[in-house]
C-alpha cells in the first residue's frame, strides 16, 4: 500500500475482504404500493383526489349508480355497457378481461352483463368542496 499515492482502501487491498451477508444484515424497507395515490392531501394547500365515474364516450361526470337501463343525460349513451366497463380491455379475449361465452355486441350498445362494474377514475381535486359562494363572503372571511 506503499507504493500508491492514495492511501484509501479499495479493491486493490490484499486483506480478506468481507462478503455482503457479513457487512450488514438486509431488512426489507416498509414501502407504500405503488401506483397507490394518498386520497388526503399533504398540506391544507395541496389539493387531494376522488373517485369519478364518467361516461366512456362525452366524459360527463356521472353522479347517481349506473342501473341496467341507464343511459348518460348529455349524450344520450348506455351507460351499462362494454365501453363503460371496468373489465373492457381490448387485448384481452372477447375484448373483456373476465371470462365469458362469447362476445358481446356492439361495445357501447346496452347489454345485460353479469360481470358489469362501471370504470372508476382517480382524479385531482381541483375546486374546494367549503369554499366561500361569493367573492364578497370570500373578502369579508379574511378580516374576522
Amino acid at each position: 500500500m506503499s507504493d500508491r499515492k492514495y492511501r484509501q482502501r479499495g479493491y486493490q487491498d490484499d486483506g480478506p475482504s468481507p462478503s455482503k451477508a457479513e457487512r450488514r444484515p438486509s431488512q426489507p424497507k416498509a414501502r407504500e404500493p405503488r401506483g397507490q395515490l394518498p386520497l388526503r392531501p399533504s398540506s391544507p394547500n395541496m389539493p387531494g383526489f376522488h373517485d369519478v365515474i364518467r361516461c366512456a364516450r362525452c366524459g360527463r361526470l356521472l353522479d347517481a349508480p349506473i342501473g341496467d337501463t341507464s343511459t348518460c343525460v348529455q349524450c344520450g349513451s348506455a351507460l351499462h355497457s362494454c365501453a363503460q366497463c371496468a373489465w373492457f380491455d381490448t387485448g384481452s379475449r372477447f375484448e373483456c378481461a373476465q371470462r365469458i361465452p362469447a362476445r358481446v355486441t356492439p361495445k357501447d350498445g346496452q347489454n345485460g352483463c353479469g360481470h358489469f362494474a362501471p370504470r372508476v377514475t382517480v382524479e385531482r381535486q381541483t375546486r374546494s368542496q367549503r369554499g366561500p359562494s361569493s367573492a364578497k363572503q370570500a373578502f369579508d372571511d379574511l378580516f374576522k
